[in-house]
């Protein structure tokens, strides 16, 4: 059965694209969920429109996040936390951490989901992944101080 995809579906494609599938799968899951509808003439003129909207929306995506990596990767963030005497964290520094500490000294959003934190247990100076788009990926450093 050949849908066009109205929403993305993971392991499938994305909105707009035109995929083959089971029937059953079409017939009992997409269409009346609401996720795709049958591949008719008028129909994939309507999914090339979908996925023109989806490419401009994705080059501002990516170019927003190129702007927010240029503005970041620049600059070094200070987390203070309880520390012991020979510089051990009580805890650890997380993703919440990080993203708090950019919000509140560069007054930038980012979800924590979008960076990856090694696991830091001690003072020092780190760099952290930040994933803002699935093409713009950068460092950002932190440094870690006791209180």
């Amino acid at each position: 059965m050949k849908l066009i995809l109205r929403s993305d579906r993971k392991g499938l494609g994305k909105r707009g694209d035109i995929v083959e599938v089971a029937d059953g799968y079409g017939r009992n899951f997409l269409l009346p969920k609401g996720h795709a509808l049958i591949a008719t003439d008028g129909a994939v003129d309507q999914a090339a429109s979908m996925r023109r909207a989806r490419d401009l929306r994705d080059a501002q995506d990516r170019e927003s996040a190129q702007t927010v990596a240029k503005a970041l990767v620049a600059k070094t963030f200070t987390i203070k936390v309880k520390a012991g005497a020979e510089g051990r964290l009580f805890g650890s520094v997380t993703s919440a951490d990080v993203a708090a500490a950019v919000e509140s000294q560069a007054h930038v959003a980012l979800d924590k989901r979008q960076l990856h934190v090694d696991h830091i247990k001690t003072t020092g100076t780190y760099q952290v992944s930040a994933k803002l788009h699935h093409d713009v990926e950068f460092p950002i450093t932190i440094e870690v101080v006791a209180k």
